[in-house]
């Protein structure tokens, strides 16, 4: 795989460059910059920027509205974002349910949802891991049962990132027990203000409120919200997590926080010390080895290889960065 980029890949790299120092305001790339806590209007108000300009779907394809970018210009878009101080994307619509239902929903359903999302004025959480089960997604035990035009959704939901801020929510139920347990899950979007719908926040150690319990008492969801087929919902949830895995890397983040690390120590009058610089030296090691892996996978889809077995691999070595960091 040739990772030199070419000199058409650079302009665009500039061009990207240029506009973000132009449009990204500097209150929210100060707050990124400096980690100071992001409110949901500095999270939406740069979606929006991005929709606007038509890149927060930067991953799509032209026919449904997107830049019809390579994997390199994506990777670079994602590069310089960062590194500017953009807040990350907030995946769970344009980069997790979106190409779920442009592969898999119907015509009215991708001119119903998708404009939303790619403007940014619809905000999207994820409703898979349940208590007891974490990432055990076969033993989804949230009940969607069908009653003439609707489905009605018993159940619970945890863990459930910034859902808290979510307008809509896509959903593993279970409506089927008969054979194997992913043969009875399907894929629903549900609307998050419908009468029956509550969130709890979970409270973490630090006292923050990023994570949440959402129950379902009798929800009423349209038949209509139903993606592709009756307890087929495993086979999409294959193809959503793909391109969950390869965000979840999320290594041009992890790059700018090594830079954000170096200044603090320089600040402290502690990057001087050979100890810490060996520290210093061996997550730069692991964020460029992380990269790489990124870089194989984004060369592998464009391919048209599978990439889902090397992005799973990604979620692990992602955390050992993440948190190298953090700390």
């Amino acid at each position: 795989m040739d990772l030199s980029f070419t000199p058409e890949e650079q302009k665009f790299r500039e061009e990207v460059r240029a506009w973000v120092k132009e449009n990204l305001p500097q209150e929210i790339s100060h707050k990124v910059h400096n980690a100071l806590e992001l409110t949901r209007d500095d999270l939406q108000g740069w979606a929006k920027i991005l929709g606007k300009k038509g890149w927060l779907g930067y991953g799509w394809p032209k026919e449904f509205g997107g830049p019809g970018w390579t994997a390199v210009q994506r990777h670079l878009f994602e590069e310089e974002t960062a590194l500017a101080g953009a807040p990350r994307i907030v995946p769970f619509g344009p980069v997790m349910v979106a190409p779920v239902i442009m592969a898999f929903g119907n015509a009215e359903q991708q001119k119903r949802f998708l404009p939303g999302i790619a403007s940014g004025e619809v905000w999207w959480s994820q409703g898979y891991s349940e208590p007891g089960s974490g990432s055990d997604l076969a033993s989804v035990k949230t009940k969607a049962e069908r009653k003439g035009d609707k489905y009605i959704v018993n159940g619970q939901k945890t863990w459930t990132t910034l859902g808290q801020y979510g307008d809509w929510m896509f959903n593993l139920v279970r409506t089927s027990n008969e054979g194997k347990p992913q043969t009875g899950i399907s894929f629903l979007l549900l609307d998050m203000k419908s009468p029956g719908v509550t969130v709890r926040p979970i409270k973490l150690l630090d006292g923050g409120h990023e994570v949440n319990e959402v129950f379902f008492d009798n929800v009423e969801v349209p038949a209509e919200n139903l993606i592709g087929e009756e307890n087929k919902g495993w086979t999409y949830a294959k193809h959503l997590l793909s391109h969950e895995r390869t965000n979840i890397a999320d290594v041009n983040r992890a790059k700018r926080e090594l830079e954000r690390l170096k200044r603090i120590a320089k600040s402290e009058g502690v990057y001087e010390d050979q100890r810490f610089r060996d520290e210093i030296a061996k997550l730069e090691v692991d964020i460029v080895a992380l990269e790489m892996m990124v870089l194989r996978v984004l060369s592998a889809a464009t391919s048209g290889k599978n990439s889902l077995d090397v992005a799973g691999l990604l979620r692990s070595a992602a955390a050992r960065s993440s948190s190298a960091t953090a700390n």
